[in-house]
């Protein structure tokens, strides 16, 4: 192995610090601290085992931490001189880490931990630190071991003790307490000590990211699903693929798996596939594999035991053979803690957390989940399988049940097919079946084949007509006439055909007797079915575009003598008719006129005892009064819709609905809450009905705005991206639309980077566009997050893309002047040397020109006069940051000059120590500059003047500047009279057009710059 230098030791730590927690982080510090050893340069070797140490915590190996700690702690003790004030307070910082370690380690026994708590306690007293720490410790290890009252003790004694600089944060602290409520079964105190870390008031690098999983089962005892929904989305967002908070992944893992969100469950078990193997951690095993034991077994309840799993130690696994190794492995831990503690808590723990059943049915999470595959037949499940025969019913049960169905066949009930399915199971069972109830039976099967354009459905229909014919009941074989008709012209057949099957069905109606009671009903239904097929048959014989319209001028002259022949008959037909002419209207361009028909035809129908049918054309009517700019009107509506779909079965009608109400409420702008949560069930309903991909992936895009909209940005990211997959197959708007609003929430979420990366793959999509302002705004994103990535090569390119676009637009040129001025700042990210500096004045000048040669065409355009304003306090800033970085770079010499000279008195090498210090500007230089930033700041302040109140604070901010760079320049009174002349001018006006701060800063600004002065 070949031997590293001391620099590349330094370089190799300065890596493995910002490398990704994990095993080839660990490997790699390890290599470092060998090699440290080897140098013999005691300070480095230290700083190799500090570094060590932090990456063994913050993986799965983080038990393996007490070897390098043990050696760092022998290095104190031998020498606590060596050890700089940091160093010290590390080294006692990390051994709470080792406290938690030891005890979470069952091969480390009871006496040697019990030692290491007892070790820890005598130092901290030693080093004057608070025993806070040390009774958290104890606590941790007393309830291990069983012992309950000394647990209650350290408890007490911690919250009692001090807190100081040993403390951990608050955010950890309250984690730890709120986990003892729940051991102490009170979930509702947990979560009350746990809030200000869930609502981000207390922050750290694992909070609220822990809690956010730990408290998901609290808030499901206590039936608290919405804010449970929140923290899974929330925190599984932040724990996904950290290998140090696997034991959190377990969470939300059996999270789904006790909520009916299994195949969710498994998902995420699918993307930690390559940690489920032993980890190095027993304890965070154990935390991990148990809550993906809770999802096996319950994916084995549901007959899911032979689906794939995810492999193991290099082999597939089933759920089945995947749960049998995890749970002997667990249960082979939970033993060694025990065997170690002198107690059965821990496995006692475990095989209740494996045994727990469902918290709730069926929640729904609003991310996009694949169904999980049907579930083969299995031994262990029930021998009867669903429609079997069931209890056979009572006579009298019986036949209510058939006139219930008949009654529900009859209003067009949504509940009609369930009843009619029951009643065939039933039947069966009967020892003797009228022949109308069997008729009836086959009536309905016949029109199911028909709704799915079967092949044999017209034989079934025929078949039907003959059976109630024998049965003497005319009216149902008129129906079944129409029925026929009905069929003909799905299957697609001839026109002459369907037109013959329908005068059959229009004789068979007006033949009944006219003392039928249903006989104009039956007549009225046929003329409406005869309406509708012949505008379909008319479409076939004449499908060039330009007869549609006289098309539609015939079915509405139809439908309107419908209406007014059936005003007083069946009110179900003519509420009917009355949405046919409403679409129409709406076919006709004349969404004025469909208004007042669709709102009749839902009214008739609710009237009529059929709120159902009201539906369609209540969310009909509900969009096109949005067209209309009419949106209160159609909340109304929408809301009318939901309320009228109470009895609706269909699930798309559902998820419809509820889209449709959401839509209606996020614009709003003032309803985001609740329209997630209609955004959230109409998701859920398009699942159901089996368009996950289609309604689903549209409710879900609504659904992330909502949230966004509700400032709940990482649900919003979590949900849209489960989504994406499928709005990526919706056409390159839809496209475009859903990774730029990815994007932006990424940003949000500051993810500079994946938020990029969706913003060029949208330009990409546009690059062929006609038009070029969609490629140039996704590019001038991409620039400024690949900047805040700090990326500096690729987001250059990316702006200097996004001006091209920009230039060809020929529009305002506020977005090239913007992207010019971050290309100026782009060139001093680096380094701000001479070069650099001009390359950024380039910059700025240019962005000048450009707004001085549009203003020259509108001269009084505030906007740009504001950029331009803009770009002089920029240029000012650029050169000021010059001249710091210029006086900075002096002092920096003299240093590196003692610490030469200091390497030289101790017979160090100076040879390539250091080169020739660039050129340094001269005091004439400096001074040069200064008066250009005060005269760039005071032109852009006497334009901010200019445009009024609204830009107050841009010249307050550029007197500031002008006011201190004079007092650089020793003219201290210069800068004062600025700010005195500021302080005359705003007492001067009316109080009520002075802004509350402006007087107490420019009054504190003026003091500061006095107190230099003195």
């Amino acid at each position: 192995m070949t031997t590293l230098t001391r620099e590349e030791i330094v370089r190799g730590l300065a890596e493995n610090r910002e490398s990704p927690n994990g095993a080839a982080r660990n490997a790699h510090a390890e290599a470092l601290a060998g090699a440290a050893e080897t140098s013999g340069d005691q300070a480095l070797f230290r700083e190799a085992l500090d570094n060590l140490i932090n990456a063994y915590l913050y993986s799965s190996e983080s038990s393996r931490m007490l070897v390098p700690f043990a050696r760092l702690l022998q290095e104190y003790d031998k020498d606590p001189g060596a050890f700089s004030h940091w160093e010290a307070h590390s080294l006692f910082w990390q051994f709470k880490w080792v406290a938690t370690a030891i005890s979470d380690s069952p091969g480390v026994p009871l006496e040697s931990a019990t030692g290491w708590l007892e070790e820890m306690e005598r130092r901290y007293r030693i080093a004057g630190y608070s025993e806070r720490p040390v009774r958290e410790a104890e606590l941790w290890l007393a309830d291990a071991i069983g012992q309950d009252e000394r647990a209650e003790r350290a408890f007490r004694r911690w919250l009692a003790a001090e807190r100081d600089d040993m403390s951990d944060c608050l955010a950890c602290e309250l984690n730890g307490q709120g986990q003892y409520a729940v051991l102490n079964g009170d979930d509702a105190e947990a979560l009350d000590l746990w809030k200000p870390v869930l609502d981000g008031d207390l922050t750290c690098a694992e909070e609220p990211h822990r809690l956010l999983a730990t408290s998901l089962l609290p808030l499901l005892r206590l039936g608290r699903t919405d804010e449970a929904r929140s923290h899974h989305l929330r925190g599984y967002r932040l724990a996904r693929g950290n290998e140090s908070l696997l034991p959190s992944v377990g969470k939300h893992i059996e999270f789904c798996a006790l909520t009916g969100n299994e195949s969710r469950g498994l998902e995420i078990l699918a993307e930690h596939a390559a940690h489920v193997a032993p980890l190095a951690n027993l304890d965070d095993r154990l935390a991990f594999h148990s809550g993906i034991l809770v999802l096996l077994r319950r994916l084995r309840e549901l007959g899911h035991g032979r689906t794939p799993a995810v492999p193991y130690e290099g082999s597939p696994r089933t759920v089945d053979e995947l749960y049998e190794v995890l749970y002997a492995g667990c249960l082979d831990i939970a033993r060694q803690f025990d065997a170690r503690n002198g107690t059965t808590r821990v496995s006692d723990r475990f095989h209740a957390q494996v045994d727990r059943e469902p918290l709730t049915a069926g929640l729904p999470l609003g991310v996009r989940s694949t169904a999980l595959p049907q579930a083969p037949p299995a031994a262990s499940l029930p021998a009867a399988a669903p429609g079997g025969p069931g209890p056979a019913l009572t006579a009298d049960a019986f036949t209510e049940l058939v006139e219930r169905a008949r009654s529900a066949r009859d209003l067009g009930h949504p509940g009609t097919d369930a009843l009619w399915a029951e009643v065939a199971v039933r039947v069966d069972a009967r020892p003797e079946v009228d022949p109308l109830v069997r008729a009836d039976l086959a009536d309905h099967q016949a029109l199911a084949a028909g709704r799915r354009g079967a092949e044999e459905a017209p034989e079934l229909l025929g078949a039907v007509r003959d059976g109630y014919r024998a049965l003497g009941l005319a009216e149902r074989a008129a129906l079944a006439e129409l029925r026929l008709a009905s069929v003909a012209a799905q299957s697609g057949a001839a026109p002459a055909e369907v037109r013959a099957l329908l005068a059959v069905a229009l004789r068979s109606a007006g033949a009944l007797d006219a003392a039928e009671p249903l006989r104009a009903r039956r007549i009225a239904l046929a003329e409406l079915s005869a309406i509708r097929m012949e505008s379909y048959l008319r479409s076939v014989e004449t499908p060039d575009a330009d007869d549609h319209h006289d098309h539609h001028t015939e079915l509405a002259a139809e439908l309107t003598d419908f209406i007014a022949t059936h005003e007083g008959g069946p009110a179900d037909l003519v509420a009917e008719a009355e949405e046919m002419l409403g679409r129409v209207a709406l076919a006709q361009g004349d969404p004025d006129r469909a208004v007042p028909l669709l709102a009749a035809s839902a009214a008739r129908a609710a009237r009529s005892g059929r709120p159902w049918q009201a539906v369609d054309p209540l969310v009909l009517r509900a969009g096109v009064l949005m067209t209309l700019e009419r949106p209160e009107e159609a909340e109304d509506a929408a809301r009318s819709a939901l309320e009228h779909a109470a009895e609706v079965t269909d699930a798309e009608t559902q998820g419809v609905v509820r889209l449709t109400l959401a839509d209606i409420l996020l614009r709003r702008g003032d309803a985001a809450a609740e329209s997630a949560e209609h955004a959230l069930a109409g998701a859920h309903w398009f699942d159901q009905a089996g368009l996950t991909a289609d309604g689903g992936a549209h409710a879900r895009l609504l659904l992330a705005r909502a949230y966004a909209a509700d400032g709940r940005s990482a649900e919003a990211a979590e949900v849209l991206q489960s989504a994406l997959a499928d709005l990526l197959e919706h056409g390159d708007q839809q496209a475009v639309s859903a990774r730029e609003f990815l994007g932006d929430l990424l940003r949000r979420l500051n993810e500079p980077r994946p938020a990029a990366e969706q913003y060029l793959l949208a330009a990409e999509v546009t690059r062929g566009w006609e038009d070029p302002r969609p490629q140039a705004g996704l590019a001038h994103s991409a620039a400024d997050t690949l900047s805040d990535a700090n990326l500096a090569v690729e987001a250059a390119a990316a702006y200097e893309r996004a001006l091209e676009l920009h230039r060809l637009t020929g529009e305002v040129p506020v977005a090239e002047v913007r992207i010019l001025r971050s290309l100026a700042w782009l060139g001093l990210r680096e380094e701000v040397t001479a070069t650099a500096v001009t390359g950024a004045r380039k910059r700025m000048e240019e962005a000048a020109e450009v707004l001085e040669a549009a203003l020259a065409a509108d001269p009084g355009a505030p906007e740009l006069r504001s950029e331009l304003a803009q770009t002089w306090h920029q240029l000012a800033q650029v050169l000021d940051r010059y001249v710091n970085t210029n006086e900075q770079s002096y002092e920096d010499d003299d240093e590196d000059r003692e610490d030469r000279e200091d390497d030289a008195d101790r017979g160090q090498d100076l040879a390539g120590a250091g080169s020739d210090p660039a050129a340094r500007l001269s005091p004439a230089e400096v001074d040069v500059l200064r008066v250009e930033e005060i005269e760039l700041w005071d032109r852009a302040a006497r334009v901010y003047a200019e445009l009024g109140p609204d830009h107050l604070r841009d010249r307050f901010q550029c007197l500031n500047n002008a006011a201190w760079t004079e007092q650089e320049r020793g003219d201290a009174d210069a800068g004062a009279a600025r700010v005195s002349a500021l302080i005359d001018e705003a007492r001067a006006l009316p109080e009520s057009d002075v802004p509350d701060w402006l007087l107490p800063s420019a009054e504190r600004l003026l003091a500061q710059l006095n107190d230099k002065d003195t």
